[in-house]
């Protein structure tokens, strides 16, 4: 999976972040942030995804075409791609699909310039809103075995990814493993769940994803990533909550996010035993719902992504204050001539579009002024 960057709806209560995020997806089909999937060796292949989880097709080709047929809706097969609001076709590189719905299920066809098929894949975009979450170490059990009542021997089954990489390092943390719901013939090969049951309109409970969780404990690498970002935030009067979003976070990467340097675990929210925050399960814990004013920081693949520091309460320990603001003094200290390319990119765009605004007011004023300076006449009071 690459990099992912997905920023959160604006918020009166954290606008750094948002304006941060806007900038870098201008960007990020260039660089290849987000999750992407692509046939290992073949030109056609199969999988299973997530709902409203930002997905990359990949397709290297120069003047691709694509074209999809949604298992709901044969009626209207072939469908060109740009006529898909959340699907945006990057050229010569693939297709992304932002927030893809249950319902867009299908084929995807991506043709060469001559027509010729360069790949199809064929996607079940499983309802994430139907996730079965278990905990190990809270001795859960995934989902069982099956068979589908549709009179044969067809058999319902959780095909599990490998367990990602675990969320924190040096001291014990958590790692997840997503699941996708099968189906299986005897003697044939399995079939992602809606992919082989197409519009037929029925529901099971045994028909959804899973996520399972366990602890783990691993030695910590050497950190690679060159920029943090920095944010503030204040809790809502009305809903006495807000939402806070890690920049680069999916659910298909091990995401950790702490609360004053204490650990937020799936273990205890799935216990019951943190009750101040709240992890997003549909996305994989990307945001988190924070009830108290306190320092959220969440780290991606281990690496520290963001820091979120509350405004003034009257209820924030002074010592909590002071902390921080060593914190961000420390920071922008260590932050000068460490921008990440991504960011030098962005302020060198900036500084050239200041540039060029600026050369061509001074060209419009001298020219305006040339042309009019036989109709000038020096006032002197």
């Amino acid at each position: 999976m690459a990099r992912v960057v997905s920023c959160p709806p604006p918020q009166p209560q954290s606008t750094m972040l948002t304006t941060l995020c806007l900038l870098l997806n201008l960007a990020t089909p260039l660089l290849g942030f987000y999750p992407s999937f692509s046939c290992p060796s073949e030109k056609q292949c199969q999988t299973a995804l997530l709902s409203d989880n930002d997905i990359f097709l990949l397709c290297n080709s120069s003047g691709a075409q694509w074209n999809f047929f949604f298992m709901n809706n044969r009626a209207n097969w072939p469908n060109k791609v740009s006529s898909v609001s959340n699907i945006e076709i990057i050229p010569g590189t693939g297709i992304l699909i932002r927030s893809p719905l249950p319902s867009q299920t299908g084929f995807y066809h991506c043709q060469d310039e001559n027509g010729i098929q360069v790949v199809q894949y064929e996607v079940d975009f499983q309802d994430v809103s139907t996730l079965h979450i278990t905990h190990k170490g809270l001795g859960q059990k995934p989902l069982q075995n099956e068979t589908l009542s549709l009179g044969g021997e067809e058999l319902i089954f959780t095909r599990w990814e490998p367990w990602q990489d675990c969320n924190r390092c040096g001291e014990p943390g958590e790692r997840k493993r997503l699941g996708y719901c099968y189906i299986e013939e005897p003697l044939q090969k399995p079939v992602p769940c809606w992919l082989y049951l197409g519009d037929l309109k029925m529901w099971s409970t045994r028909l959804r994803p899973e996520m399972q969780v366990e602890t783990c404990h691993v030695p910590c690498k050497t950190s690679t990533l060159d920029f943090i970002t920095f944010d503030n935030f204040e809790i809502s009067e009305e809903s006495e909550s807000v939402w806070l979003t890690c920049p680069l976070g999916s659910i298909y990467r091990p995401i950790l996010w702490e609360a004053n340097d204490m650990p937020l675990t799936w273990q205890g929210q799935l216990s019951n035993q943190d009750l101040n925050t709240v992890l997003e399960p549909a996305n994989g814990g990307r945001q988190l719902q924070v009830f108290q004013p306190a320092i959220y920081k969440c780290f991606v693949q281990q690496e520290l992504m963001a820091r979120f520091n509350p405004r003034p309460f009257p209820d924030v320990p002074e010592a909590l204050r002071e902390e921080e603001a060593g914190r961000q003094q420390g920071a922008r200290e260590a932050s000068k001539g460490k921008a990440g390319p991504v960011l030098k990119g962005l302020k060198l765009t900036l500084l050239v579009g200041i540039v060029l605004g600026l050369l061509g007011l001074l060209l419009k004023f001298f020219h305006h002024s040339q042309g009019k300076r036989s109709d000038q006449v020096l006032l002197v009071k």
